[in-house]
């Protein structure tokens, strides 16, 4: 059953905790999820936090502060010792998630946890991935995993599986590797169930298996699991020595923060940053762009001027300079957007950019059209001068083939030299569609106003 956390909830709970009744927040927080858990302690106080987790299954509680918001639980692990998080909490952890949790850690408070470690190679493994970047497959990867050798018989790997899928919370695939440990392929669970005790691994297991190397970009790890839908993608070094695995429970992780991190970039954010920051934080993410849309403003503010004569002779021109700059932005917007998301996906890699480009272009003749016979339609019944009229539409077409244009080509040109092509769209497409719209409406409108003059 879905919890649904609410106010009569969160009372009971602290009249629970301040009664120091250890019975009735057990009754609270038994049959809950460890998300759900999560969830509750960020809305109570730390110390509150500390109370509920103190209380709870060791193991389950585990589970509980990978779901924390880090901010939360950093705060939270800030009022244990290492030798509390190490016994409590590491002890229990899939390898990924404690080598996640005491990144997040000082060195010193890492060398602290990792010294009260009760289990060496678990220890050894977890320092093993603090040594890979975090946004690599190696930083992603867990070391639990099922392995058996391609010279084992199905008998003897049985009896291996039953001991190694003790460390390991689910079973996805079985991988066979040969004596040097290189991955050569995944053991079908309904052959090995089938097959004669005395058969051999290499006479049954599958050699077609697809895995992905230790410094794997973790965004094109996603790509990878969701091109060939996989559930798990075991993980091999240079050689091809089998190392670990990554589950889609990580995948879903990463593409959450991808798209976080262009969504903010869209938006006219740097950096990675959570509502939960400082002020401080969120100022300096932010005020760089602002900077960027201020400048842009100061440079239409510039073209407006340099066409201050023009406007003075044909005030009617102004009518439509915000009209102009609003649809210009927007179909950059749209075409950048496109892009954007494409080449993050993978799903344009293989197109031309001059395919790409005449496609955008001719999608934008025909917007272009359509919004400037409508706006021409509009200019006629109210009966604006024909000179604005011709202007107003002339110009608008011409602006959305150059925003479009501009939105496609900058991202594709930015994704070639190994520059994030997110940062192309929000305020820097915008701004310099706003300068440029400008220009080339009022050199439209100018030429049009002197010819029917």
């Amino acid at each position: 059953m879905r919890f649904e956390l609410t106010r009569d909830y969160l009372e009971k709970l602290r009249q629970g905790i301040e009664a120091n009744d250890v019975k009735i927040v057990k009754e609270l927080t038994n049959d809950l999820h460890p998300a759900d858990i999560a969830e509750i302690l960020d809305e109570i106080s730390i110390d509150e936090a500390r109370f509920v987790y103190l209380h709870i299954d060791k193991e389950f509680g585990s589970d509980v502060l990978v779901e924390m918001e880090e901010d939360v639980r950093e705060r939270f692990l800030a009022l244990l010792s290492g030798e509390e998080i190490a016994s409590v909490f590491i002890d229990n952890m899939d390898s990924d998630d404690a080598a996640d949790i005491i990144s997040e850690l000082s060195e010193e408070r890492q060398e602290e946890v990792l010294s009260h470690i009760s289990d060496i190679q678990q220890a050894g493994d977890i320092v093993d991935l603090l040594n890979y970047d975090e946004d690599t497959a190696g930083g992603l990867m867990a070391t639990e995993l099922i392995s058996v050798k391609e010279n084992w018989t199905v008998t003897r790997c049985l009896d291996e599986i039953r001991i190694q899928a003790e460390e390991v919370d689910e079973i996805f695939f079985v991988y066979v590797v040969d004596e040097k440990e290189t991955l050569i392929g995944t053991l079908p669970l309904k052959k090995l169930l089938l097959a004669n005790g005395n058969t051999l691994i290499k006479d049954i297991f599958d050699g077609n298996v697809i895995s992905v190397k230790t410094d794997m970009d973790s965004e094109d790890v996603a790509n990878v699991m969701e091109k060939y839908d996989l559930v798990a993608v075991p993980v091999v070094d240079g050689i091809g020595r089998l190392k670990g695995r990554i589950t889609i429970d990580d995948v879903v992780d990463v593409i959450k923060e991808e798209a976080e991190k262009d969504y903010q970039m869209i938006s006219g954010i740097s950096g990675d940053v959570e509502h939960s920051d400082s002020i401080f934080q969120l100022t300096k993410a932010r005020i760089p762009w602002l900077m960027i849309g201020m400048s842009g403003g100061v440079l239409a503010a510039l073209v407006i001027g340099g066409f201050e004569t023009e406007l003075a002779l044909y005030p009617q021109l102004a009518f439509f300079i915000t009209l102009i700059t609003a649809t210009g932005g927007n179909a950059g917007i749209q075409s950048s957007s496109i892009i954007v998301q494409g080449l993050a996906s993978k799903t344009i890699g293989l197109e031309s950019t001059t395919r790409k480009l005449i496609k955008e272009l001719s999608i934008a003749l025909i917007n272009g059209i359509i919004l400037s016979t409508l706006l021409f339609a509009y200019n006629v019944l109210v009966e604006h001068p024909m000179a604005l009229s011709i202007s107003v539409s002339l110009a608008l077409i011409t602006v959305i083939v150059v925003a479009s244009l501009f939105g496609t080509f900058v991202p594709l040109a930015l994704n070639r030299i190994k520059i994030d092509p997110a940062v192309a769209t929000g305020p820097f497409i915008t701004t310099t569609n706003d300068v440029i719209g400008l220009f080339i409406y009022f050199w439209i409108g100018k030429y049009f106003f002197t010819v029917f003059s």
